[in-house]
């Protein structure tokens, strides 16, 4: 079996719509079922074995480990704006360190969401070398949350203590098909997709740095289809064990990717700007972009998709169709 926490969540579903597709039956999905009926679009047509509640897992686990032979851990808590220091210990390291411990203990592989928010102001580059890591300095509980669980996991394997195989994915800005319940942490396409339709335009956030103009603030923006692609990958590869970047490799500005999502609805251009809100504005990342020299040096060699190309198969053929994967 295959285990997927965070599988009624945006990545998990799109890598349990991937395994299904590739013949895989023997699912556990994880994730609380019960509280977040809002996802229901994510998981209700995926093939499994079984579902398990979150708060179940561990135990079952415990009971059913001789059964499970890989484990790809991709719930968490993702809202960067949140302060409660307390639910990211919970969520987001408290969870994770009890699944990485059960996977030592039983032998299972791992695979395991980090994020780019780990790499704060950027200041200290994107390298997702090991030796850098300590350096990183997060801007939001979140991405600290994150980062205090690779230092850990690292220095768990230092250790001696970590499944005998392992990957931390440090994901950057996701797009695509299963967004829907994610509110104001959706990605910018399904914020301007939705805009559009109802505005016909669509209201950027304002630069608030000399060194950018409004719409100019650069991501790296990295296709749903592209991350489940090397979670799939990393599965059968199972050796080269650490942390990797998983996005395009390529920064694009929020400009770019609004124009190739009116270009996506054959819509004329029509991008206004707001003030970035005060919550997040002293806390917001002007520049990503994913190192990828590390995941190609193990043997990844396939292309990310283009922005454009992305941008315009989600809009396309899942927005404008009201489809998940």
């Amino acid at each position: 079996m295959i285990t997927i926490t965070g599988a009624a969540g945006f990545i998990g579903s799109a890598l349990a719509a991937r395994l299904n597709a590739e013949g895989f039956r023997d699912l556990v999905l994880v994730d609380d079922f019960e509280s977040r009926p809002d996802k229901a679009r994510n998981h209700a047509d995926r093939t499994c074995v079984e579902r398990v509640n979150r708060r179940d897992f561990s135990r079952w686990l415990q009971e059913n480990e001789a059964q499970v032979q890989f484990v790809f851990h991709l719930g968490a808590r993702t809202d960067t704006a949140e302060q409660d220091t307390a639910v990211f210990d919970d969520l987001n390291l408290g969870y994770s360190q009890e699944i990485w411990r059960l996977c030592h203990r039983f032998g299972l592989p791992l695979v395991y969401a980090s994020s780019a928010a780990t790499y704060g102001g950027g200041e200290h580059g994107y390298s997702d070398r090991h030796k850098g890591v300590a350096a990183l300095r997060p801007l939001n509980p979140y991405g600290e949350s994150k980062q205090q669980f690779d230092l850990w996991a690292l220095a768990e394997a230092e250790a001696g203590r970590a499944p005998y195989f392992w990957a931390g994915l440090k994901f950057f800005n996701v797009y695509g098909p299963g967004e829907y319940h994610k509110g104001r942490m959706a990605s910018v396409v399904f914020h301007a997709f939705n805009q559009i339709q109802a505005t016909g335009g669509m209201q950027l956030f304002r630069s608030h740095r000399d060194d950018y103009a409004d719409g100019e603030q650069l991501r790296d923006f990295v296709y749903v289809r592209d991350v489940v692609d090397v979670c799939h990958w990393l599965m059968h590869h199972r050796k080269d064990s650490g942390l990797y970047n998983l996005g395009s490799g390529q920064a694009r500005s929020f400009l770019d990717l609004t124009r190739a999502t009116f270009d996506a609805l054959n819509t004329e251009h029509n991008i206004g700007f707001i003030d970035t809100p005060e919550d997040i504005r002293d806390t917001y990342q002007y520049f990503t972009e994913a190192d990828l020299s590390k995941l190609r040096s193990i043997g990844y060699a396939t292309p990310m998709t283009p922005l454009e190309e992305g941008v315009g198969e989600y809009v396309q053929q899942y927005l404008m169709q009201e489809k998940v994967l």
